[in-house]
């Protein structure tokens, strides 16, 4: 009986933990139309934060490519394509890194923060934070 409480106590609180973490999978929202644009999964590689498009929710873009992009990520696909870049944990929020626009190829200053544990705070901007736009992306259920 023991066993169980413990293995239910520590369940319970790596869940919770992982709630709270910008790691894992994030709905974004379109801008102009207010609807589900793609999935974008969060992931840490050697103590950096980067996101991945892992799906693209509308039909007429799954096969899109990036012609406005520069460097490595030209005429790349949008699909798979790493869209966050190098953010670093400061406090609360993880920031220091770059984010990647494929609907125009521009390449932002970026910081992300959690809205509570499903909403996240993603902020793109060109020199300081003044000048820029923030979306809010929502954490997909497993």
């Amino acid at each position: 009986m023991k066993k169980v409480i413990i293995c239910a106590i520590l369940l319970f609180i790596s869940t919770v933990f992982h709630a709270q973490s910008v790691i894992g999978k994030w709905k974004t929202i379109d801008d102009e139309t207010g609807k589900p644009k793609s999935v974008v999964e969060i992931y840490e590689k050697s103590g950096k934060i980067y996101g991945k498009v892992v799906e693209i929710l509308e039909a007429e873009n799954k096969n899109k490519v990036c012609v406005e992009c520069s460097g490595e990520d030209k005429n790349k696909p949008i699909l798979g394509m790493i869209i966050i870049k190098g953010l670093v944990k400061n406090g609360s929020e993880y920031s220091s890194g770059k984010i990647l626009d494929p609907k125009n190829g521009n390449l932002y200053k970026c910081f992300i923060t959690l809205d509570g544990n499903d909403k996240l705070k993603v902020r793109g901007y060109i020199g300081v934070s003044l000048f820029g736009r923030t979306q809010y992306w929502f954490r997909v259920k497993s």
